[in-house]
């Protein structure tokens, strides 16, 4: 019994999987209603992550996705956190997804676009008249040189390749078969950063009570890779917070007036948010997207100012107001409640039998137990939605080629081949698009040919306009 370990033998253990790649399994990934399914997947996920809220707390899904009636029959918040639909771009599955349609297009680009371009740029003669039989446009003339043509053809902008006088190639266009590979390097620059952005990037929800230094801390939403995205050698300061009003009461626009500090305290960046004019600094965003009260500083009598907090109350969805207890007396026996439902400095006081004593505004005063409580300020606090994607500039790169891609993709690739044989010369041109422009174009450029001087005439309006 003998072992054949001969190089023949092992080089043929390791063409298998190489075999089953290429034969198999490389025609599957390269076909277009595979790659069609995956786009069709992802823009169906990425529907769903944009209607179901993403990032929320379970007790959120559990309040608005019940099981009893779930929505459409099926869709609970037991199915949206088994499935992953509450953070459907950071799951694996949905990664996966993306990073097969990645491939699909790469192999398809390697195996059909990039051979056809070197099909393209490769030429060659016709030498024979049958040639010209095989083409969708073809024509035999009595009349015409090379010459002519050649000038004809370079006044259209062709390419003109002639290495003997009775033969000619001409092209133009082969720019249009480049568009294709640069329309999916684009598509697959997306898709990376979309990978990369959500790897490594993070969305934190902070409420800073305005006047007060912060650290984005609150983080509900993070990539695996995101921990070196989040700022730590600097924080941010909520110089201001305020709220127009419109005349009938409502709120106009809520603005925070912010600065970036550095380890030192010393400012670097200043900017004044609202709603969609975000703050921007080292690839982190903070977006101006909600509003509070945070606590009512006050005054007894002629005592040092004291600032309380105020907390959210529930309502039973009747609306936002905040509140606080302010003890009156020195051992906590008695008190007032204070209640506030807005910045505008109205502030409600009741005492502690539920009925109102006093209604007042921020800088006045009012008698309550014997003593007097001054409303000095009723404080807000800014609510920030707080993101970072380092994927986005990767994106926009995709996008920006995407477009240039699909630009490139409408020039036409027109070839043109020439025989002169005796008297006769043969004419005939093909496209890839474009077929009725290509055949008028292709119809003048014959006529030239049996009108000389009508194509002198357009020669010289053609040197004239250059």
């Amino acid at each position: 019994m003998t072992t054949d370990n001969s190089p023949t033998t092992q080089t043929s253990w390791w063409s298998l999987p190489i075999r089953f790649l290429r034969r198999e399994f490389l025609p599957v990934l390269t076909d277009l209603r595979l790659a069609i399914a995956l786009l069709l997947i992802i823009a169906l996920f990425s529907i769903s992550g944009t209607v179901i809220e993403q990032g929320q707390t379970p007790a959120f899904y559990q309040a608005n996705y019940p099981e009893h009636p779930a929505l459409f029959g099926f869709l609970t918040w037991k199915v949206i956190q088994v499935v992953g639909l509450d953070h459907v771009y950071r799951t694996w599955w949905f990664l996966g997804i993306l990073v097969l349609f990645g491939t699909s297009l790469t192999a398809c680009t390697f195996t059909r676009q990039l051979p056809a371009l070197k099909a393209a740029q490769r030429w060659k003669y016709y030498e024979e008249p049958r040639q010209f039989q095989k083409l969708a446009l073809s024509a035999e003339l009595e009349t015409g040189s090379l010459d002519s043509l050649s000038q004809i053809l370079k006044n259209q902008r062709y390419k003109i390749f002639q290495e003997k006088d009775d033969i000619l190639y001409a092209r133009k266009g082969i720019i249009g078969r480049i568009g294709p590979i640069i329309v999916h390097i684009g598509i697959v620059t997306i898709l990376l950063g979309g990978i990369w952005g959500a790897m490594t990037g993070f969305m934190a929800q902070e409420m800073v009570p305005s006047g007060s230094t912060f650290q984005v801390k609150n983080i509900i939403d993070a990539g695996p890779l995101a921990l070196s995205q989040v700022p730590k050698d600097w924080s941010v300061r909520v110089n201001r917070f305020w709220i127009d009003y419109t005349p009938s009461g409502g709120i106009d626009q809520f603005y925070s007036d912010m600065s970036v500090l550095d380890q030192q305290g010393q400012e670097v960046d200043h900017k004044k948010i609202f709603v969609n004019q975000p703050l921007r600094y080292h690839g982190v965003t903070f977006y101006q997207t909600d509003w509070g009260l945070s606590g009512v500083k006050i005054q007894f009598n002629n005592s040092p100012v004291f600032q309380l907090p105020m907390a959210q109350l529930d309502t039973k969805g009747a609306g936002r107001i905040w509140g606080t207890w302010i003890p009156t007396k020195p051992d906590l026996s008695q008190g007032v409640s204070l209640i506030a439902k807005d910045l505008q400095g109205m502030v409600l006081i009741y005492d502690e039998t539920g009925k109102l004593v006093d209604t007042v505004r921020a800088g006045m005063s009012t008698q309550v137990n014997g003593v007097r409580l001054k409303i000095l300020e009723v404080i807000g606090s800014t609510g920030l939605q707080i993101k970072a994607d380092p994927g986005i500039p990767i994106v926009y790169t995709g996008f920006a080629l995407l477009m240039l891609g699909v630009v490139m993709s409408y020039f036409s690739h027109s070839q043109i081949w020439a025989l002169k044989q005796g008297d006769r010369l043969f004419v005939g041109g093909k496209t890839n698009r474009a077929q009725v422009a290509f055949e008028q174009q292709v119809l003048d450029i014959l006529e030239q040919l049996n009108n000389p001087s009508e194509s002198k005439v357009k020669t010289q309006a053609s040197s004239l306009s250059s």
